[in-house]
């Protein structure tokens, strides 16, 4: 009996275990465990391309049991005699240096002795590529977008937005909850850089802590999207995915692109305007569509400025680095065929949040996106970037000379032509009696031979000429020397250039915007490349969408071509499928970068992979409901942002809370607001508003940047003198003092001061910007000539708008700076950190004989001495994190 019962109770514990495990760990699945194993690793010589590896073929179970040259490489229920497990588990296979992960090895061992099963039937016949499984079908990214419901709250939850209700939903499962409320000065500051990325003034933060109407937020929120910084904040966001740079890269010459400082403007504009990002998007694929112009017919642009800012818009399009107008280049159709791919990158990351460029050589490693995916997307840029018909850079431009400037520049040349023939006619003659008067020198014979040498033409001059010449190098006048025989004939021609240049000068100014244009007459054939390899054209492909949003059965397909667009249409269609409400990928991208600008991380904190790499949504329900909501009040991201910064997540304090820590160490479940870093150009800009030097004006051409005489990049004229070309200052009026966004973007010369606070060099584009903390920053706050400049800048303001008053001085200070007044126990220390600044500088002994040595002159500040104390103050202020930062 008591044997029967320890069976009994064996048996059930033994179910128990068995049910529990089940629980635990679902059965396994080729589809849903196995494949993205041997896809990511194996595919690219069992699966995939014209010849299989050994005849071996692993994309189905049945073909596994088939098996190649070996025989059968999966023996259901017995891992140890399957060589599949025996050759990923020694590390003979896969035969490359990343061998399988030991978690991966056990899981096919556990797949195969488990029985080695299918999620379903499988097909009986499987075309070329890996293709596209149920299972990546109903990846999270690739469903519809939902519009979830708002869940339930207490008044206690303090919710003020549908945002703080799904917040909240997920909160509770982790007993965490919001923060109070933050200051209104913090909500201030954070606002402020936010939404225009400039500090608030000091009448700005005093007008808003006086409103206690309950809507002054509201209001505050409402004055700032108004203004036109917002678009130079937003747009900067917008530039970064978009791969902006003011050169075209590739070589080290890096040439300036002269006019792409158009694009910059028209998205500043664009962002100003509140226009819808629908609209937006199309305009920067397909302006020329909408606009209905062709490559051959661009005078469109001369008489319409609505379509002169749609072909402006399509510059989106040639942001990739591009060197194929580089002298002597190797290997052109690789040069070409890298900036369609760049370009390819760019609009994939920004609109699809995807690494579509990962299966420019073969079907995607990890994400349903085959190779003819990538060559479908090709096919829709082509016809602009059409390798047979290739334009390079300068060849892209478009002229904004209208017939009536080309008819004043005509008459103006005619004029300087008229004199500049008047003055080569004087000049010949000024030269010939110089050297007549000259001639006169010489011997009678060799006074003719001298003649008749300079008068023969340099190319028909006999040996014994040039030798004579040489000889006699006083002979050889010309115009450059003509002083040193008649300074009056010399004065006489340098008034005669003055006077041509000046009549130049009142040529209309030529102008020309960079495009994107088709021809209509012909549509090339894109092709797969083998390999990725121009020079491996393969099969012809079709233009296209993702095969994985397509229904099941059916190619990826765009919309019609509209009737009356005489070139491909392709782009205009491509823009329609991406902007479609029917898109699961364009609008969960687009409120999901705007989240993480605001919260300093994405709901999707991989903002450019929403792939099967990448990181799954933190609050998939907040997403959905955010992308449907924006798509649902006409795509508008001023909208976007007052929904998302009235909400108590983005209102709430930045404290910290031990417990909450504990439970949330990352904070992914936004129960505080994070403390953020500024952006560089918001650092920049802000040490210009607290020195009271920020130059507000808007667009227009950029400020240049050039080395300094350390071979930091500055900004400033890139001229030059000396045969060691040394640096030359020039003076720009003010222009050095723009906000960052105007400054120059070249690749090869990133502003030193933006790049050591993490400014990106485009390469291609920026995906997401990292903030780091290194000592470049400290050297840069400590030492550089520019947050030198604005420290004592800032105490010149100082002294100006507070008097001579130290306390008075003090008060400003923090209010320009932080926002705030400063504490008894600060004001105390700054005021004596001043007086212990005069006193040392008191004790410092001037040079024995009462002058300063050369060098100390190279050295001395630029600040007054009685300026100093206060200087340094400011610049201790500018370098503090309640500057640097924003909580």
């Amino acid at each position: 009996m008591k044997r029967q019962r320890f069976l009994i109770g064996t048996l059930a514990a033994t179910l128990t275990f068995v049910a529990l495990s089940s629980h635990a760990a679902p059965a396994l699945t080729f589809e849903k465990d196995i494949r993205p194993i041997l896809k990511a690793n194996c595919f690219d010589c069992h699966g995939e391309g014209e010849k299989l590896k050994g005849g071996l073929d692993l994309r189905l179970r049945r073909l596994m049991l088939q098996g190649g040259e070996n025989g059968p490489v999966i023996v259901p229920g017995k891992a140890d005699r399957s060589a599949l497990f025996k050759l990923t588990h020694s590390g003979e296979m896969p035969k490359r240096d990343k061998k399988l992960a030991p978690e991966q090895v056990a899981l096919i061992k556990r797949w195969i002795n488990s029985g080695a099963k299918t999620a379903r039937p499988e097909p009986t016949e499987i075309g070329q590529g890996s293709g596209i499984t149920e299972e990546e079908r109903a990846f999270w990214s690739f469903q519809p977008i939902q519009h979830p419901p708002v869940p339930a709250t207490r008044k206690k939850d303090r919710a003020r937005t549908p945002i703080d209700a799904f917040l909240i939903a997920a909160m509770a499962k982790q007993k965490v909850a919001f923060s109070p409320d933050a200051e209104k000065i913090t909500l201030l500051r954070r606002a402020h850089f936010d939404l225009i990325g400039l500090p608030p003034t000091p009448a700005e933060t005093a007008a808003f802590l006086a409103d206690t109407s309950p809507d002054a937020y509201e209001k505050l929120i409402d004055r700032l999207l108004a203004s036109p910084h917002y678009g130079e904040r937003w747009g900067r966001h917008w530039l970064d995915v978009a791969g902006y740079a003011d050169s075209d890269g590739y070589s080290d010459a890096d040439p300036p692109r002269a006019y792409a400082y158009k694009y910059r403007d028209y998205v500043i504009r664009s962002f100003n305007e509140g226009k819808p990002f629908d609209r937006f998007i199309t305009e920067q694929l397909a302006g020329d569509e909408l606009a209905r112009i062709t490559q051959a017919d661009t005078r469109a642009v001369l008489e319409d400025e609505k379509k002169r800012e749609l072909l402006i818009a399509t510059g989106f399009l040639r942001m990739s680095a591009d060197g194929s107008a580089t002298p002597a280049v190797a290997d052109i159709d690789a040069v070409r065929n890298q900036v369609v791919a760049d370009t390819i990158k760019i609009v994939s990351t920004s609109l699809l949040g995807l690494t579509v460029g990962c299966a420019q050589c073969h079907d995607h490693r990890y994400d349903p996106i085959p190779q003819t995916d990538y060559y479908r997307m090709r096919a829709v840029l082509e016809p602009a970037y059409d390798p047979k018909r290739w334009k390079t850079p300068d060849q892209r431009l478009v002229s904004l000379y209208t017939d009536a400037d080309r008819k004043k520049a005509a008459d103006v040349e005619a004029e300087a032509k008229k004199l500049s023939d008047e003055k080569a006619a004087k000049q010949k003659q000024y030269i010939d009696e110089a050297l007549t008067k000259h001639l006169e020198k010489f011997d009678a014979e060799l006074r003719a031979k001298l003649r008749e040498a300079f008068d023969a033409p340099k190319d028909k001059r006999t040996p014994e000429q040039k030798k004579l010449l040489a000889d006699n190098p006083s002979v050889n006048i010309n115009a450059g020397v003509l002083y040193q025989y008649n300074q009056k004939a010399a004065d006489d021609l340098k008034a005669m250039d003055a006077k041509i240049g000046e009549i130049r000068g009142r040529k209309p100014p030529e102008d020309f915007v960079s495009v994107l244009t088709e021809p209509s007459d012909k549509v090339p054939v894109t092709y797969l490349f083998h390999r990725g390899d121009p020079k491996q054209p393969k099969e012809a492909v079709e233009p296209g969408g993702l095969s994985v949003l397509a229904p099941t059965g059916h190619g990826p397909r765009f919309l019609a071509k509209e009737a009356d667009v005489q070139t491909s249409g392709r782009r205009l269609a491509f823009a329609k499928w991406l902007t479609s409400p029917t898109n699961p990928l364009v609008a969960r991208v687009l409120v999901n970068r705007v989240w993480l600008h605001h919260f300093g991380r994405g709901l999707v904190n991989t903002p450019t992979d929403f792939g099967m790499m990448g990181e799954r949504p933190s609050h998939p329900d907040s997403l959905d409901w955010l992308a449907s909501d924006f798509m649902q009040n006409g795509w508008q991201m001023k909208r976007l942002h007052k929904l998302i910064m009235t909400s108590t997540a983005y209102r709430q304090s930045s404290a910290r809370n031990a417990k909450f820590d504990q439970r949330d160490p990352e904070n992914r479940l936004y129960w505080r607001k994070p403390i953020l870093r500024l952006d560089a150009e918001v650092i920049r800009d802000s040490m210009l508003a607290a020195s009271g030097s920020l130059n507000t004006k808007m667009f227009g051409t950029p400020v240049p940047v050039r080395p300094d005489i350390h071979g930091q990049i500055v900004v400033g004229e890139d001229k030059t003198q000396g045969d060691n070309k040394m640096p030359v200052d020039v003076a720009l009026n003010g222009e050095e003092f723009r906000r960052s966004v105007y400054i120059q973007m070249r690749r090869s010369r990133p502003l030193a001061m933006l790049n050591s606070f993490d400014a990106p060099v485009m390469e291609v584009n920026c995906e997401k910007r990292q903030s780091s903390t290194v000592a470049t920053q400290s050297l840069t706050l400590m030492n550089s000539e520019f947050t030198l400049d604005q420290a004592a800048r800032f105490a010149s303001r100082l002294k100006k708008e507070a008097g001579e008053g130290v306390q008075k001085q003090i008060a400003l200070a923090w209010d320009v700076a932080f926002g705030r007044k400063p504490s008894s126990t600060e004001l105390a220390d700054a005021s004596a950190f001043l007086r212990e600044q005069a006193d040392h500088l008191k004790s410092i002994e001037p040079p024995s004989d009462g002058k300063a040595k050369k060098d100390d002159k190279k050295k001395a500040p630029k600040v007054a001495p009685e300026m100093q104390p206060l200087s340094s103050l400011c610049q201790a202020l500018l370098s503090a994190n309640e500057f640097l930062y924003v909580d």
